[in-house]
């Protein structure tokens, strides 16, 4: 991917990737924002303002008209350590979402209506998904067993209905100008227009919003784990369940590659090692996953393992980490590393043929550093051998770092 920078006077970030092939283009925006910067009496703002974003401003008052109109479509995430808006439209229209994605930066709409609009639809989507479902509160419990100090010791939802529910207009509003600024975001913009053309656009539309004072972040980080970490829960839950998680390196360290493809090693298709062991031979599991949650501080490494009936716990527990323990004595075999390596090519790939991936590749590594780093993943894992994933696995995989939790049904 050719990538090209511009900056702004007010701090804006600019990143284009042109296509000439594609007749769309989308425009994303990356606030350097999500829910480790909440406080523990305030949780859920972030995800919050993922909705309000959509509310309308004082110029537009229904976000989405003018963008369907222009054909365009529209979305966005929320994350622990960042929020991603992004909006894609025929390349004839792009000018359209400058309009509107500058417009909610500079004069978002702060009206009793539409916070008591969207905080409705938090709470529900709070109640629906994490109160009134089978391991619903699954993230709150992991993220707290496995974080003492740090807001990723609780999910971008918030810790409780209350800190959303009794929000005020004066808490939201000084949450949103401590964040939401130019100096603050990453604009990048994939498809078919010229850098050119991008530069004239952001000036244009973005270049007169001031910067403002950013709330700067004043984050505990986790101390290392040295004591093994266990939870019980009894739930109304369909089968029984065992999580178990350790800490990895932050995705900003090097070493994370290592932990991503440790991930893999264990758990990518059915001829992976849990799948071979644990599902097909000892039948003691239905299913079992491994995935790395990464994060700009200490991610995870966490198995996702959901017990057959009648399957004993400990015995499952036990032939969980035999899995393990054999991975770190032997290391990964050769066709291991090679169909892992093969793998994330592939989606690499992938994801680049999409003007939308490339937006949001090309400002998610630009938070981590620089943009230019999408270039290079491939090389970063495919440079990666066995003994190193190995000597990885002995240093993160240890019983006084891990962290395990079960879902037992109620009697």
């Amino acid at each position: 991917m050719k990538i090209n920078k511009h900056t702004l006077s007010n701090g804006l970030r600019i990143l284009h990737c042109a296509d000439s092939t594609s007749q769309l283009v989308t425009l994303g925006i990356l606030y350097k924002v999500g829910a480790r910067n909440e406080s523990p009496e305030h949780t859920g703002f972030a995800h919050l303002f993922e909705h309000l974003m959509f509310g309308g401003t004082k110029n537009v008052p229904n976000f989405d008209r003018p963008l369907q109109m222009a054909s365009g479509t529209s979305n966005a995430f929320t994350v622990n350590d960042y929020t991603f808006y992004h909006q894609t439209v025929p390349y004839q229209n792009v000018e359209t979402s400058f309009w509107l994605e500058s417009d909610r930066m500079e004069s978002l709409a702060f009206s009793d209506e539409s916070l008591e609009v969207q905080r409705k639809v938090v709470m529900e989507e709070f109640k629906q998904n994490y109160l009134n479902r089978p391991f619903g509160d699954f993230l709150h419990l992991m993220s707290s067993l496995c974080y003492k100090v740090h807001p990723y010791r609780w999910p971008t939802i918030g810790i409780e209905l209350s800190h959303i529910e009794n929000a005020t207009m004066d808490e939201v509003k000084d949450f949103f100008f401590s964040y939401y600024a130019p100096n603050n975001a990453i604009l990048s913009v994939s498809g078919n227009i010229s850098f050119e053309r991008v530069v004239e656009l952001s000036e244009k539309w973005f270049g007169r919003i001031p910067a403002r004072e950013i709330r700067k972040a004043d984050i505990p980080q986790e101390p290392e784990q040295t004591e093994e970490r266990r939870m019980t829960v009894y739930r109304p839950v369909p089968f029984e369940f065992l999580n178990l998680s350790f800490h990895i390196p932050s995705v900003r360290n090097a070493d994370f590659v290592k932990s991503d493809m440790i991930s893999d090693v264990l758990s990518l298709g059915k001829s992976s090692r849990v799948y071979r062991e644990l599902v097909d031979g000892c039948k003691m599991f239905s299913a079992v996953d491994v995935s790395v949650l990464p994060r700009l501080d200490t991610g995870l490494l966490t198995f996702y393992c959901s017990l057959n009936p009648g399957v004993d716990l400990n015995e499952a527990e036990a032939a969980l980490w035999q899995t393990i323990e054999r991975l770190k004595a032997d290391g990964p075999a050769d066709d291991e590393m090679t169909m892992v390596k093969n793998n994330y090519v592939t989606e690499r790939e992938y994801d680049i043929i999409s003007v939308g991936d490339r937006a949001r590749l090309m400002a998610y590594y630009e938070m981590l550093g620089d943009a230019e780093q999408v270039n290079s993943l491939c090389d970063n894992y495919c440079s990666v051998d066995g003994n190193a994933l190995r000597e990885e696995c002995n240093r993160i995989m240890t019983r006084e770092k891990a962290n395990t939790l079960f879902y037992l049904k109620e009697k």
